[in-house]
Formats: structure tokens, C-alpha cells, sequence
């Protein structure tokens, strides 16, 4: 366990010793895909890094409609605000497949904290970093029509990639119609409006940027489909 901790983002540049530790109090865990790893109310006990496969995290309405929030891939740590605020876990979290996940119980992570700081730093970035992902989503969901969602979101995983037009889906399109709060048929609708506009070329799950310009202004509402 120790030599995938020490490749894990999250715990980047801490010492031997640090990573010894936390080999200590970590858990190694599987899960089937369909698999419920928490569910919202459940008590926030520790958190999970994600080793293999993926991991989906939702709400669900009154209604029984989801809402998918992230979802997480290789190296990434999910439920981990429970750790600071020492509370229920917010929302639901499913495996979309088979995987792997190393679990570190709040307790004796809280303890090692206290005793060494400097291993929440890291920690601090990633929630800094994903409140304000969220806080762009709660935006795209509220003021933006779905093609705008859809082209703000193929140009952040461009952007993760370091700006390559090549992308592959990593999820399935139902997946990431919930997460850009829409349904499948709408999202292949608008893949093909895009594609018959020239913004994009798609092949499965292989998508080209083909016009990145035309897509930022779809993004920021400033063209229609």
C-alpha cells in the first residue's frame, strides 16, 4: 500500500515516514460495479482515494431524479470533507465499475494531522479546487442552455489535457447527461447538431475539437446551435 500512496496526487512530496503512516491506518477496499461505497446521511467516518476503476457521486430529488455532482478517476480522493467538518456525507457515491479504493478513517487521520500539519496542505488544494469546479457547475446548471454545458464542458477536459483537441470520454453518455443535467437523447442531439456545425468530429467516444472558437462562444452564450 505504501508504494500507491506515495503516487497518489493528494500525498505528493510528504516523507517516508509520512507515507509509512498512513499505510498504517489506510484500508484497502473493493467494490462491484452498482456498488453504493456511502450513501447522503451516512456518518462521514473517513475518506477514500480512488486506485482503480470509477466512482460517481449524486443527489437525489424528492423525486428520485439524480444529479450526478463529479466523477472521480484514478488518484482521486473523494468524501474527504467529512474529514474537516466532521459531518454526514452530503451526498451518494456508486461505483460506475469494478474498483479500488484505499479508505483512511477519520479518527487516527485526524490524529495524525494534529501531530504533523503539513499532511492536511495538500488536502486544502484539492477542496479549494473542487469548490470552485462546483461552484462553476452550480452556474452552468442555473444560467446556461444545455449546448453551453455541454461546450464548457468538452473544452475543461481539453484544458485538463493541456488544451489537446483529441478527447475520449472517459464515461458513458448517460453518465455525463446526468451530469450535465439533461437526458441522453437530448445530449446526442446536440453531438450532432455540433458536428453537422463543424465544432466538432465525433467517433464513439472519441471527440475532435474542430472549431475550439466556435465552441467557447457556444460555452459563454455569446452563439446558438
Amino acid at each position: 500500500m505504501r508504494e500507491y500512496i506515495a503516487t497518489i496526487p493528494l500525498f505528493e512530496g510528504l516523507s517516508g515516514k509520512q507515507y509509512d503512516e498512513l499505510a498504517g491506518i489506510g484500508v484497502d477496499r473493493s467494490y462491484k460495479r452498482g456498488e453504493i461505497i456511502f450513501a447522503e446521511g451516512d456518518e462521514g467516518t473517513g475518506f477514500y482515494v480512488l486506485i482503480s476503476g470509477k466512482v460517481k457521486v449524486f443527489k437525489l430529488s424528492l423525486e428520485g431524479k439524480e444529479q450526478i455532482l463529479q466523477v472521480f478517476g484514478e488518484g482521486e480522493p473523494f468524501g474527504e470533507a467529512s474529514v474537516f467538518a466532521g459531518k454526514r456525507f452530503p451526498a451518494h457515491a456508486e461505483a460506475l465499475e469494478e474498483n479500488r479504493v484505499f479508505f483512511f478513517p477519520r479518527a487516527p487521520f485526524i490524529e495524525l494531522v494534529k501531530k504533523d500539519p503539513s499532511l492536511a496542505l495538500n488536502m486544502l488544494a484539492v477542496l479549494s479546487r473542487r469548490l470552485r469546479k462546483f461552484t462553476v457547475l452550480v452556474e452552468d446548471l442555473s444560467l446556461k442552455e444545455v449546448p453551453g454545458r455541454l461546450a464548457a464542458y468538452l473544452l475543461y477536459v481539453s484544458e485538463q489535457k493541456g488544451g489537446d483537441d483529441d478527447l475520449t470520454l472517459d464515461i458513458a453518455k448517460n453518465q455525463l447527461a446526468g451530469l450535465l443535467g439533461t437526458i441522453p437523447e437530448t445530449l446526442s442531439r446536440i453531438l450532432t447538431k455540433m458536428v453537422r456545425q463543424g465544432l466538432i468530429q465525433l467517433n464513439g467516444p472519441c471527440i475532435r475539437i474542430v472549431d475550439r472558437q466556435g465552441l467557447e462562444e457556444l460555452a459563454e452564450a455569446e452563439r446558438r446551435l
